[in-house]
């Protein structure tokens, strides 16, 4: 089915929503071919890993959403392919003492119904983003925010509760864009954006066809007239797409194929470490999972090269504690390697919590991604080893989402990155006060935890923030709210005459959709 493209600005919300848990069958191969128009000059044709759930501007609904919706809209600030903050809505912006930023809009700035960006608009947004009936993703994050002021039409003042030291980061997300407040009063379900490209075409669960909007702000941008993003749940498919020409950049290169890509003079890989694969708990449910010593038991259960070698093809490397990368200045090096291999402490941990004789759970995955189907395997491998007998449920992607968002699991396989490359960015793992998702283990919240994560954003001191995120860690690997299995080398691939695309580095390679607006094949 498609929508009438004349009438369409942005598909409405509970459409997509709809159309993505559906889980339509993706179209491949010659249909697609000849319906796309292969190698034509001036149009960018993307192989999305998974058809949009949502495209809802602020919600979470995984990589290949985040990737269509940074082409319908933008924030003030995004990320340049270096991972560097850049100006978008704003092409300025200033901070008065430690609590006050202050936002420049461009003059040019313009929503795609042709109406300027005010600072109503960012207002607006932001003021619906926390609001109490708010589904927003970074709902909980932004409620720093103590009070918004426009002194002018493009002039935007945001003062915080208390100092930040992530703030700009939660400003430059993909989860804070900025629509239209006319269209909030008037359509809801319709956000305006202002954003490079326009939805011409919308086949659902299939197909998403996108032109260039002529009043984008960057001059000569975006450099492809057509967009096209194409669904291929089959990872195989994918590449088969990228290699047969029929589409140009794919996302998510499946790791069994990366050293064929390489070796291809046709292809370009580029890849970078960052993401990583971690196991989740329903901490509200009775029974043994709301033990510490249970899921600490896991933790030691499982042999990380293991899923590797299985997952990932030996491409990245094991995470043992938490999400803290090796480079980061709030790295330590006594607390990365907390879960060793060593399944007779596990079995002892689960003696001492009165499980000896083990116990039944099931382990959410999905079998729409290679990643997450082999490391689920492993993992129930290696948890069968210890007496715990595990069900693997592996639906597809849009389905083990709904399913992660309201807790229909006991143990789940997840992958992701944290949003910038900051400790603070890792409270969307653990912080039970932010409310339901499939990222963070249903029902968990813990006080201290909290507290720690909220002096660490407060404080502005990087010797004093290493303290409290040392303290952070060993609160954290005593409870075990989530469980590291691995950082894993996240791919892109593109035909070697597209220019201007480039994954960009670390936890940020989810971002990349943000520079489709250089991309051309030439």
């Amino acid at each position: 089915m498609t929508d009438h493209p004349s009438k369409l600005l942005v598909p409405r919300r509970s459409v997509l929503k709809t159309a993505g848990v559906a889980g339509v069958t993706t179209l491949a191969g010659p249909l697609l071919i000849g319906h796309v128009g292969a190698g034509e000059p001036g149009h960018l044709r993307f192989g999305l890993s998974t058809y949009p759930p949502s495209l809802d501007p602020w919600t979470n609904a995984g990589t290949g959403a985040a990737t269509v919706k940074l082409q319908m809209f933008r924030g003030l600030l995004g990320y340049d392919g270096d991972g560097n903050i850049r100006h978008e809505l704003a092409d300025d912006w200033s901070v008065e003492g430690d609590k006050t930023y202050v936002f420049k809009i461009r003059d040019n700035a313009v929503f795609q119904d042709g109406s300027s960006v005010t600072s109503a608009d960012v207002k607006a947004s932001y003021e619906a983003m926390t609001a109490d009936e708010s589904t927003a993703y970074l709902k909980v994050a932004l409620g720093v925010i103590e009070s918004i002021e426009t002194p002018d039409e493009k002039t935007v003042r945001m003062t915080l509760s208390e100092p930040s030291a992530s703030f700009i980061y939660l400003v430059a997300s993909f989860f804070s864009f900025i629509v239209s407040k006319a269209s909030l009063e008037s359509d809801p379900e319709n956000p305006i954006g202002a954003g490079p490209y326009k939805i011409t075409n919308l086949e659902r669960g299939t197909r998403i066809d996108m032109e260039a909007f002529d009043g984008f702000y960057k001059e000569g941008l975006p450099k492809s007239q057509k967009l096209s993003f194409i669904a291929y749940k089959d990872e195989n498919l994918r590449v088969a797409a990228l290699e047969a020409g029929d589409v140009d950049i794919i996302e998510y290169v499946p790791w069994q194929s990366m050293d064929f890509i390489a070796s291809n003079e046709e292809l370009v890989l580029d890849t970078t470490d960052g993401p990583f694969m971690y196991l989740l708990f329903n901490t509200e449910k009775e029974g043994p999972l709301q033990d510490p010593k249970v899921r600490n038991a896991i933790g030691y259960a499982v042999k990380r090269e293991d899923v590797m070698a299985a997952a990932f093809f030996g491409r990245g490397n094991p995470l043992n504690g938490m999400p803290v990368p090796e480079s980061s200045p709030y790295y330590n090096a006594e607390l990365a390697n907390h879960w060793s291999y060593d399944p007779e402490r596990a079995k002892a941990l689960l003696a001492e919590a009165g499980y000896s004789d083990g116990f039944d759970v099931t382990l959410l995955s999905t079998a729409q991604y290679g990643m997450h189907k082999d490391t689920a395997e492993v993992c129930q491998q290696h948890l069968q080893a210890v007496g715990i007998n595990v069900t693997l449920n592996l639906p597809d992607w849009a389905t083990r989402v709904d399913l992660g968002n309201q807790g229909q699991y006991d143990i789940a396989v997840m992958g992701t990155a944290g949003q910038y490359n900051d400790p603070d960015a890792l409270a969307n793992f653990v912080d039970g006060r932010r409310g339901a998702s499939f990222v963070r283990s249903y029902g968990f919240s813990d006080d201290k935890m909290n507290e720690l994560l909220d002096a660490g954003r407060a404080e502005l001191d990087e010797a004093k923030r290493k303290a409290i995120y040392d303290e952070w860690q060993a609160r954290a690997l005593e409870l075990a709210p989530i469980v590291g299995i691995n950082w894993r080398s996240q791919g892109y691939a593109t035909q070697k005459n597209v220019q201007g695309f480039q994954n960009i580095p670390g936890f940020l390679t989810f971002y990349s959709g943000s520079v489709i607006e250089t991309a051309e094949n030439v």
